[in-house]
């Protein structure tokens, strides 16, 4: 049994974690202890704090998901507003003192009258259960619908970006995650708005019966008359609402200012001042306004008259920063505007898919006049990827750039770098053992696949072909180094019109076949995936016919293009074995115990866009542990390392260690020819 340290039983409890859950007993404990009058003003400042804190967070966030965790946050919030108010209440019928701070709130606030106190409180509920709830209510249930309704699209999106090679797996993975996180964050926002509805409605009820139930007990207590007790108590219940509503408001605001900011990209700040004050004549235009309602007989002049210079500063200080564009610019000559036009722009979009870009040193190269047969041997580099992929190459553009090392070299796929390696011009590279030999020449790397080599020259040469060494050109190098790139990113290269192209050689031979399957059994699309799942793995797709006449067998059964590779790859099985052991020799295997097995089948995960491999990660690191440990056991040899798995499985293990083990090929019992011997020599379990 393999044992993994750092288990999460032996780490250590995350600080944060244990306060917010004290936090939330002691909330909950509030509702039915006693509090001290000190211990209370203490909790009711810090809830009016809390309130202005998360009103301020808020307005600086860029995305509402920078706070996914608003909506659990506004639960807590509302929940110690209401542990509050129990507890005030308590003291206010016991004791009829409930601290300092309400007091304060109930003489200062509203100058210790309680009509006054009353009116006011009630405005406030108005203005927070009325206008602020209901409309961030509103805003979050139709935004909650909508994201939900643009969740397939967004979906299908991410799926084709990822299909044209815009984005990699995990740009895809990260880009589904946002979206399925906007879904839900929008969802509970919408259920969350119905807390502060809640709590408005609870402040009303609460203040009823704290002065009903204050003047009731002062009355039989007998102690004042019962035109001092309404006072009193009033006054108390009056100032407890206004230290709960203050709060309940900051946070009802900061709800409707994040679910209003959907579309923003920026602070709430910095959207007002750039939005809202960034045409100088608006402000122009409101000044002179202002200017003409402060000479109307009647209005207040000074009030009309100040904002109005007000105003007028801000457009003139708003016009002093815009910097006016220099008439020479304006008047461009022509060559300028014709580069201006759309078409000149239109022109650097398109993406070539495959490039390589050399240094200066290195153009010769490419050069037949100086000699050069890189594209020569680029040539055949495409003929050979379809001989043995069946792989469409398209072409490859090559360019000089300046702002490489002149030895350097990079290879771009859809313009983006994805390799880069060094050679000498007038040099060859050797390349082999050197452990009994001494080293022919300067040492460096293969960038194809990093083994150790050393740069020689022609004179050298052949002395390091009779050391046993192999010896290539610069120009074999490249062409190495580009082949193993487009085997690695085959799937990647394969696009939509290659795929027609492909068909139509097919139609040729066999129309009836691709008119009954494309698009009838299955679209084009998904066709791309199954091609693509092949190619990822190294499985040849030059025999179409078979690809097709399998997925027209099977494409009626599912439409998992996943299961349907499988099927695929069980018929390609002559193939496949002959790559595991092109000498028909025996093949040495590890395979996988039950319990693994088991493991990723429980970890499945079936959606409508398909099957996913949920597995936690402390049993995919006991996973991995042990083909690693299984690898070692591997005797060496010309064949690659090959573990045996059951079909159900086979597809989702792979994809559980390819990152780790790349080179590792996973194959069915069903893609097995029967006749290929196999060695068991370990297996992976848990």
């Amino acid at each position: 049994m393999l044992q993994v340290e750092g288990t999460a039983s032996t780490r250590g409890v995350n600080v944060s974690d244990l306060a917010v859950t004290i936090a939330v007993i002691a909330i909950v404990i509030m509702m039915v202890v006693p509090l001290p009058t000190i211990l209370l003003d203490l909790l009711l400042t810090f809830n009016i704090t809390f309130a202005l804190t998360i009103l301020l967070v808020t307005m600086y966030v860029r995305q509402p998901l920078e706070i996914s965790v608003f909506p659990s946050l506004l639960l807590l919030a509302t929940l110690f507003r209401l542990a509050l108010n129990v507890s005030s209440t308590r003291l206010i019928l016991l004791h009829g003192y409930a601290g300092q701070v309400i007091q304060s709130f109930g003489e200062f606030v509203v100058g210790g009258n309680p009509v006054v106190g009353i009116i006011i409180f009630f405005i406030l509920v108005i203005i927070q259960f009325v206008v602020i709830t209901r409309g961030a209510e509103r805003v979050a249930e139709v935004t909650a619908r909508f994201t939900l309704d643009a969740m397939p699209g967004k979906q299908m999106s991410i799926d084709a970006d990822l299909n044209a090679g815009l984005i990699d797996e995990e740009q895809a993975r990260a880009r589904r995650l946002e979206v399925r996180r906007e879904a839900d964050f929008y969802g509970a926002m919408d259920g969350a708005s119905k807390f502060v509805k809640g709590d408005a409605i609870a402040g009303i009820i609460i203040t009823i019966v704290n002065i009903l139930g204050g003047f009731i007990i002062g009355v039989m207590q007998g102690q004042l008359s019962p035109l001092e007790v309404l006072q009193k108590y009033t006054i108390l219940t009056v100032g407890d609402g206004l230290v709960s509503q203050i709060p309940a408001l900051l946070v009802s605001t900061a709800t409707g200012i994040l679910v209003t900011r959907a579309a923003s990209e920026g602070n709430l700040g910095q959207d007002v001042t750039s939005q809202v004050f960034s045409e100088p004549r608006i402000l122009h235009m409101a000044a002179g306004l202002l200017t003409v309602l402060g000479f109307i007989p009647g209005l207040p002049h000074i009030a009309f008259l100040a904002l109005a210079a007000l105003f007028a500063f801000l457009a003139y200080r708003l016009n002093q920063t815009m910097e006016p564009i220099p008439e020479s610019v304006t008047t461009s000559e022509s060559g300028i505007d014709e580069l201006r036009r759309p078409e000149a722009v239109a022109a650097l979009l398109p993406v070539d898919p495959l490039e390589i870009d050399l240094g200066y040193g290195l153009i010769s190269l490419a050069d037949t006049e100086q000699g050069g047969d890189l594209l020569d041997r680029i040539v055949l580099l495409r003929r050979q990827l379809a001989l043995e992929l069946g792989l469409l190459v398209p072409t490859v553009r090559i360019r000089d750039n300046i702002t490489l090392a002149p030895n350097t070299y990079v290879i771009l796929l859809r313009g983006v770098e994805v390799a880069r390696g060094e050679v000498l011009p007038g040099y060859f590279l050797a390349m082999g053992d050197c452990t009994d030999k001494k080293e022919p020449g300067i040492p460096t790397h293969e960038p194809a696949f990093g083994l150790p080599a050393w740069w020689v020259t022609a004179a050298e040469k052949e002395n390091a072909e009779q050391s046993g060494f192999t010896v290539v050109d610069p120009a074999t190098v490249i062409a190495t180094h580009l082949t193993e790139v487009i085997k690695k990113h085959a799937a990647e290269i394969l696009s939509r019109q290659q795929l027609e192209l492909m068909l139509e050689t097919v139609r040729k031979e066999s129309p009836a076949l691709v008119n009954e399957v494309v698009p009838g059994i299955i679209a084009p699309l998904d066709l791309k995936k199954v091609l693509g799942n092949l190619l990822q793995e190294g499985v040849p797709i030059r025999d179409l016919t078979t690809i097709l006449e399998t997925v027209g067998n099977y494409g009626r059964l599912t439409k998992d293009t996943d299961i349907l590779t499988e099927y695929v790859r069980q018929a390609l099985g002559r193939q496949i074995s002959r790559r595991l052991s092109p000498d028909g020799g025996p093949i040495m295997a590890l395979t996988l115990d039950r319990s693994v097995e088991e493991a990723i089948e429980s970890s499945l995960q079936r959606t409508e866009q398909g099957t996913f491999l949920a597995i936690d990660p402390q049993t995919a690191e006991r996973i991995l542990a042990s083909v690693k440990a299984g690898m070692n056991r591997l005797p060496p040899g010309e064949n690659p390392p090959v573990i045996l798995a059951s079909p159900m499985v086979r597809f989702y293990f792979k994809r559980l260690i390819e990152r780790a083990f790349p080179q590792l090929v996973v194959v069915s019992y069903n893609e097995l020819d029967p006749e290929l011997t196999v060695d068991v020599v370990g297996r992976v379990s848990l």
